[in-house]
């Protein structure tokens, strides 16, 4: 291989390495899973991922707390978007604060100062500014905004 050949290869690396480095930042309608969060969660707690029986134990769990809410909500569990909430166990817009709370838990923190969102939104915020009253925030970068009680945006920022 000549020098340049050499050269090309190396700028090649160079730039993939500098696109891998880059933060993830997005907007979305479908946010974290359940089984992301308590993965996460029982990683940090344990120093291990979670075997078979307290896997089993936590589907369990979470399923049963599915059940109940919809049993206690007919008009959710009629909701064209209830595949995702019982289902996909994942966060979307549209759910209300207490399915979100059955799915991901309490928040790290949450914030009703626009100030605060501002931050955390980005360069999202004119799109959200107008509907957000307030954000949760989650681990792995993740904030989810809400009107009244009701889910209305997610974004994610995670530097890398």
């Amino acid at each position: 291989m000549t020098f340049r050949g050499l050269a090309l290869v190396g700028v090649a690396l160079a730039v993939t390495a500098c696109a891998t480095w880059r933060p993830l930042e997005q907007r979305t309608t479908q946010g974290p899973a359940a089984e992301e969060f308590w993965m996460y969660r029982v990683l940090l707690a344990n120093g291990r991922e979670p075997n078979f029986e307290e896997r089993r134990h936590w589907q369990d769990q979470i399923d049963d707390r599915i059940s109940r809410y919809l049993r206690e909500h007919p008009e959710a569990a009629n909701n064209l978007d209830v595949s995702t909430f019982r289902f996909y166990r994942r966060a979307a817009v549209g759910m209300s604060k207490e399915q979100i709370t059955i799915l991901l838990g309490p928040p790290e923190t949450v914030t009703t100062s626009p100030a605060e969102m501002e931050k955390l939104a980005r360069k999202y915020w004119p799109d959200i500014k107008g509907q957000a009253q307030e954000a949760w925030v989650y681990p792995l970068g993740w904030h989810l905004y809400f009107a009244e009680s009701r889910l209305v945006d997610i974004t994610q920022y995670r530097p890398r």
